[in-house]
């Protein structure tokens, strides 16, 4: 099974930018679906973006705004957060799966690593 690690997280003015990161244990090439979801204080864990091969897909919260990416030598992926709002603030977890769709079936009751936390202060 793939470990996921998350770092990058931190504090930003509306409008900034961060980019955060999750690295995997085992070797996740672009057949993985690899995927962020995101848990505000309150709110339902929820999808933000995906990436299989050179597929992406986004909640519509979020496009236009955080493109997601990978480098599959360094086992990594990417969100890079722009425009940032105070909407964004969140608990950012990463996942991995067959499918785009398999990580939309993502589920609470399945492992979650331990997230990194993104504030946006107005």
């Amino acid at each position: 099974q793939v470990q996921l690690v998350e770092s990058g997280g931190g504090l930003v003015q509306a409008g900034g930018s961060l980019r955060l990161s999750c690295a995997a244990s085992g070797r996740t090439d672009s057949s993985v679906a690899m995927g962020w979801f995101r848990q505000a204080p309150g709110k339902d864990r929820e999808f933000v973006a995906g990436i299989r091969g050179s597929f992406t897909h986004y909640t519509n919260s979020v496009k236009g705004r955080f493109t997601i990416s990978r480098d599959n030598a360094k086992n990594t992926v990417y969100l890079q957060m722009n425009s940032l709002k105070p909407e964004d603030t969140a608990v950012y977890y990463c996942a991995a799966d067959y499918s785009i769709a398999g990580l939309l079936k993502k589920e609470d009751s399945d492992p979650w690593g331990q997230g990194t936390q993104v504030t946006v202060s107005s």
